[in-house]
């Protein structure tokens, strides 16, 4: 079981990282689009999996469990794209 520093020290970071994405999102300008949003995209993603391996627990299940949320992640994902692919 992991301590409460490290719960606390994994919220912070993902409060930064969210800020982070925030404040990209002030330079969003019809330049640099693709550029912002791939790493909004990039922190997103970083964001998902530090939830699901600490949050979710699934650093100390077994790798078929981690397999299967696998699966779904990329079904989203695939999901996103195919709507966003709709939008553009």
């Amino acid at each position: 079981m992991a301590s409460t520093k490290l719960y606390a020290a994994i919220y912070v970071i993902l409060f930064v990282v969210a800020t982070a994405q925030v404040v990209l999102e002030e330079f969003l300008t019809e330049e640099v689009y693709w550029i912002v949003f791939g790493a909004i995209m990039v922190f997103s993603f970083a964001k998902a999996m530090v939830v699901a391996g600490y949050f979710m627990h699934l650093r100390e299940e077994p790798r078929s469990v981690s397999y299967v949320m696998l699966i779904g992640l990329f079904g989203a994902l695939a999901l996103t794209i195919a709507a966003a692919y709709s939008i553009l």
